[in-house]
C-alpha cells in the first residue's frame, strides 16, 4: 500500500541537478569514444547479496570463475586487440584474489574502485565511509594503487556517497545513466562534484548472458546482443556521444560471452571514429577542455 506521508516527501526537484553535459571535442581523429570498463567483484557480488552465501560453495564458484578463468581470458583477449580498460575491483576481491589483481595491473589496465564488500549503498547507511576507506586501502595495501575512478557498487547512489568521494579525492565517477556525454555532478549544497562517465546501460553483460540459481533469467543469444550492441555503438557515433560498458568476468569471461565480446571489439576496433579507452583517459580529456585547454 503506497504511503500518503511518504509521497508528500519527494522533493519537487531532479534527483541530479547537474547542467547538461558540455560537448566538449574528443581528441583527433575520434568523433565519438568507448569507456571500455570491466566489474571486478568476484564471490563478493554474491555475499553482499546474503553473507550466508559464503557457506554455498555452489552459489560462490560463480563469483570464483572471475579469478580461474575469466579475468585471464579477459586480459588475453584484450592484449590480442591491444587495448587498454578500466577494472572497478572491490576490496574484498583484491584481498582475497591477489594474483588476478596483481595480474590486472600488470597487464598495464587502469584499476578503479568499487566498494570493499560489494555493499549496496542505501541512504542513510552508515557503512558508506567505511566501505570506502577500506577499499582504498586494500587497492593500496596490495597493489599500491590510489585509484581516481569509482563505481558503485549494484550501480546505486546516495548524496552522501556524492559528497565523501569528493571529500576522498575521487575525480571521476561511473555509476549514472542519465547521459551519453561526461559531465560534472552539483552536490547538493551547489558546490561542484565529480566527473561522471555514465554508463550505457544495454552494455550491462549481467543483464543479458549470466543466469543463476538465485537470480534467473533467461541467456540472450550471442547473435541478439551483438544486434544490441553495434546498433548503440552506430548511434552513439551518429551523435558524437560515448559508450560505457559494464563487463564482468563471471559473465563475458566464459566461452560463448568471450566470443561475443571478441566479435563486438572487432567491430568496434573497424569504426575509426572510436576512441576506446579507459575511464581515466577520458576524465583527463574532459579535465583540458573545462580549463578551457585545448
Amino acid at each position: 500500500m503506497l504511503d500518503s506521508n511518504a509521497l508528500q516527501s519527494i522533493p519537487l526537484t531532479p534527483a541530479n541537478t547537474a547542467d547538461p553535459a558540455p560537448e566538449y571535442p574528443w581528441p583527433k581523429p575520434y568523433n565519438s569514444a568507448m569507456f571500455l570498463s570491466f566489474d571486478v567483484d568476484a564471490e563478493s557480488a554474491w555475499t553482499s547479496k546474503d553473507a550466508v552465501h559464503a557457506q554455498r560453495l555452489i552459489t560462490m564458484s560463480y563469483g570464483g570463475y572471475e579469478a580461474r578463468v575469466g579475468t585471464p581470458k579477459l586480459l588475453e583477449l584484450l592484449d590480442q586487440f591491444d587495448l587498454k580498460a578500466t577494472f572497478f575491483v572491490t576490496g574484498w576481491s583484491v584481498e582475497a584474489h591477489p594474483a588476478m589483481a596483481e595480474s590486472i595491473l600488470k597487464a598495464g589496465h587502469e584499476i578503479g574502485h568499487h566498494g570493499y564488500h560489494h555493499l549496496l549503498p542505501d541512504p542513510g547507511d552508515p557503512w558508506i565511509e567505511e566501505e570506502l576507506e577500506r577499499g582504498f586501502e586494500a587497492l593500496k595495501r596490495r597493489l599500491g594503487v590510489r585509484p581516481t575512478g569509482y563505481r558503485a557498487p549494484y550501480g546505486e547512489f546516495t548524496e552522501e556517497l556524492r559528497v565523501a568521494l569528493v571529500r576522498h579525492g575521487i575525480v571521476y565517477t561511473s555509476s549514472f545513466r542519465d547521459d551519453v556525454r561526461p559531465y560534472r555532478h552539483r552536490l547538493a549544497d551547489g558546490k561542484p562534484g565529480t566527473i561522471e562517465l555514465p554508463v550505457t546501460a544495454s552494455y550491462d553483460d549481467w543483464m543479458h548472458g549470466l543466469s543463476a540459481r538465485f537470480s534467473p533469467r533467461s541467456i540472450f543469444p550471442k547473435e541478439h546482443v551483438l544486434s544490441i550492441w553495434k546498433d548503440e555503438l552506430d548511434e552513439t557515433r551518429d551523435w558524437g556521444a560515448m559508450v560505457t560498458t559494464v563487463l564482468h568476468p563471471q559473465c563475458s569471461g566464459r566461452p560463448m560471452r568471450l566470443r561475443l565480446l571478441r566479435e563486438f571489439l572487432t567491430y568496434a576496433k573497424s569504426c575509426p571514429d572510436v576512441w576506446i579507452t579507459t575511464g581515466e583517459k577520458i576524465a583527463e580529456n574532459f579535465l583540458r577542455h573545462e580549463a578551457g585547454k585545448s
